[in-house]
């Protein structure tokens, strides 16, 4: 039997759009937000969470959305990669000459110090994957220029958690007393103003 979105309630499409909508909010916040009246949104978000029917519209939506917005995992890696791998010598040079600065008034000897100059190359020099990195480049009335490239250590990072490079230990001696105070929710199903969960 082909799956249908008709099969769902109107609550539970309008939980699935809130939980695509931010998926850093947790999913009873998303209940609470797509209009479900309930003491217990956390066990309707439970519920709706574990619906087949919920999950396979959550699926659907995330892969119509990666092919409308050609964004996918693998897209949003290579570009954290090219923030995280950006090299300063892809945008500026640092060149060392010697510079004349003014002229003996006795000799006319040409008089000159040793200078390092650091030329930022033209934007149409630096190929187009690389300027992705770029995060600021700015000119001050005196004509200097500040550059800025994106954060490349918090990109390392992302892209080592991505790998599982690194893990946090947590080492504990001694004993450890936890106690939980957990409010039991009414025996027998929970009762929405709709049934909507299931």
């Amino acid at each position: 039997m082909r799956f249908m979105d008709r099969d769902l309630t109107k609550l539970q499409k309008n939980f699935v759009d809130e939980y695509l909508k931010d998926r850093n909010t947790n999913a009873t916040e998303c209940v609470r937000r797509a209009g479900y009246r309930t003491k217990y949104p956390d066990k309707v978000a439970y519920q709706l969470l574990e619906n087949p029917r919920v999950l396979k519209l959550i699926e659907k939506e995330r892969s119509a959305r990666a092919k409308r917005t050609n964004i996918d995992k693998d897209r949003v890696l290579q570009e954290i990669a090219k923030l995280g791998f950006s090299d300063i010598t892809d945008y500026l040079e640092v060149t060392t000459e010697r510079i004349l600065v003014d002229r003996d008034p006795e000799t006319d000897e040409p008089i000159s110090e040793v200078r390092q100059l650091v030329l930022l190359k033209d934007t149409n020099q630096i190929p187009k994957d690389k300027l992705a990195a770029i995060a600021e480049i700015k000119q001050a009335k005196d004509g200097s220029i500040s550059f800025k490239l994106h954060d490349k250590k918090g990109s390392l990072e992302l892209l080592g958690r991505h790998l599982s490079m690194f893990t946090d230990n947590l080492n504990h001696q001694g004993q450890v007393n936890v106690q939980f105070n957990i409010p039991r929710p009414p025996k027998g199903p929970v009762i929405l103003e709709e049934d909507e969960a299931d």
